[in-house]
């Protein structure tokens, strides 16, 4: 009989079913110290938490210790890379939560529309004060919802019967899948300033964090609301603050930087705000345990290793082409355009890669979904596609070519209805360093794919790459190294630049204006 200590709230289901299966005993203790519980339960074969923390001296105190999983989605709260060390796997359940965190927004819409908060203690104390309390309907308003996964697929799926028009921002999704849903896809601008009320369902990472700034509450309407239940990194607070006044809007959160008490920095512009309560339902708490114990089950019985969010490395996988690949598919999305629609994923993996191009699709995926965890496995990679609308194709590999150890990814996306574009890359690692050493017809770049890197390819002609340098210097931004060859045919050239901070859009903008260029991108990498 394995041991499964459970020291949380947790649904009964997860000990029922365990228990059920003839292979476990479970101790389940909701106010148990964790610490405590470990040195009693040294023989435990596996953790099952909600927010508790897993450090390493928890982990150590537990030398039989098998499995983590983490009843919800994020594990911030364990010691994943520690558990890796010490070969245990950490797991999660993704989309327990889901559902209940679509319905929390659609209660914060109501709730704020209809003055609820404000109109309940207000009738309680005898006052009746109907024309102060007038509300507006949702019915007939365009929705913004940023982000697709599978929360902000359900809230337009539960948004879809109040006869809305629905927008929707997603890096990744294609229009024919956006179509299904029954969004309207579009770039951020035109969603924000098209939206009576923009919701946030998206990650915090490098490239989310502070997405939400002046330049896009710049445009929303007048009135408009901003709804965040994804985390609080995504905003800019400070912008909200200086523009919320002037624009009269409305800003209705649930996430903060940590979940503990305490005073919040957003309290005096939230309008309303929550103790995080997006995943606190009696069915959300039920489902995540529910998972949790047939994850547990399937990863000892049948060897299923699906969400395994701290997984290994193969023994003969080099790390250095697990961050090749996730920082390459990275750079073609910057290449293509963020705003554009992806259709089709290409990979060839060369040399040695080849036994290994199941594993390396991981971070691929991971790379165009913006999160950096080892995630996923092949099947569900592969799923993702599919949720996505995207294509996937594994090319056969020519090693008559003499690329060596080498991976190219080709993604090729939708401009508009009418017009395609593509961005191939090749890749390799020298002497421990990723290497990029081709951009579409672009070969011999041999440059690092490391900190801020600006792109831009042009009709070759003299004096570009001056007036490219003249405008980083005017914008006080240095130059630390660049590349600048011609196509094969000798027609257009590519000015690669790493420099030392993130070119600012407008900045972007105005060069690629200036010296009429074919693409201009920026991406900070590593």
């Amino acid at each position: 009989m394995k041991k499964v200590l459970i020291p949380t709230k947790l649904d009964k289901v997860a000990r029922e079913l365990l228990e059920a299966s003839g292979q476990y005993t479970v101790v389940q203790e909701e106010k148990a110290e964790l610490p405590a519980l470990a040195r009693q339960h040294p023989d435990a074969h596996a953790l099952i938490v909600r927010s508790e923390k897993v450090t390493a001296e928890i982990i150590d105190a537990l030398p039989n210790l098998k499995a983590i999983v983490r009843a919800g989605s994020g594990f911030n709260t364990i010691d994943a890379k520690y558990a890796r060390q010490k070969k245990v796997d950490v797991m999660t359940t993704p989309g327990a939560n889901s559902n209940a965190v679509a319905e929390e927004v659609l209660a914060l819409m109501l709730a704020d529309a209809r003055h609820l908060i404000e109109a309940d203690p207000s009738c309680r104390r005898g006052e009746w004060e109907k024309t102060k309390f007038m509300g507006r309907e949702l019915t007939g308003k365009t929705i913004g919802i940023v982000g697709l996964g599978h929360i902000g697929c359900l809230v337009a799926k539960r948004l879809a019967g109040f006869e809305v028009r629905l927008l929707a921002y997603d890096p990744v999704l294609s229009q024919g899948r956006a179509a299904d849903i029954g969004v309207e896809m579009t770039d951020l601008p035109t969603l924000f300033a098209s939206s009576d009320y923009v919701t946030l369902h998206i990650p915090e990472n490098v490239e989310t964090k502070g997405l939400v700034n002046a330049t896009l509450l710049g445009r929303m309407k007048k009135g408009a609301t901003l709804i965040n239940c994804a985390r609080a990194g995504v905003i800019n607070e400070a912008d909200l603050r200086a523009l919320k006044a002037e624009k009269g809007l409305r800003f209705l959160n649930d996430v903060y930087p940590k979940d503990e008490p305490g005073a919040k920095s957003v309290a005096d512009v939230a309008d309303i705000m929550l103790p995080h309560l997006g995943a606190s339902t009696k069915e959300a708490n039920a489902m995540a345990a529910k998972l949790a114990a047939q994850f547990l089950m399937d990863y000892d019985t049948r060897g299923i290793t699906t969400y395994i969010v701290n997984r290994d490395l193969p023994a003969d996988l080099d790390e250095a082409y697990v961050d090749l690949a996730y920082t390459m598919t990275r750079l073609c999305r910057a290449l293509i355009g963020r705003d554009s629609h992806l259709k089709l994923v290409e990979t060839t993996f060369y040399g040695r890669l080849k036994p290994f191009a199941n594993w390396l699709l991981v971070p691929i995926v991971s790379a165009l979904r913006d999160q950096r965890e080892r995630t996923m496995d092949q099947k569900a990679a592969l799923q993702y596609f599919q949720e996505k609308g995207v294509g996937y194709t594994n090319r056969e590999t020519d090693e008559h070519k003499g690329y060596g150890n080498s991976i190219t990814i080709d993604l090729t996306a939708g401009v508009d209805a009418d017009r395609l574009i593509q961005v191939s890359v090749r890749g390799t690692v020298a002497e421990g360093n990723l290497m990029i050493s081709r951009i579409n017809d672009f070969h011999k770049l041999y440059f690092e794919p490391t900190g801020h890197i600006a792109v831009f390819t042009y009709r070759d002609r003299p004096g570009v790459i001056g007036q490219i340098g003249a405008a980083l210097a005017k914008a006080g931004i240095n130059i630390d190294d660049t590349r600048n060859p011609h196509d094969s045919k000798g027609e257009q050239s590519i000015a690669i630049f790493k420099v030392n901070q993130l070119v600012p859009d407008a900045v972007l903008k105005d060069i690629a204006r200036e010296i009429k260029a074919l693409l201009a991108a920026h991406v900070t990498l590593g």
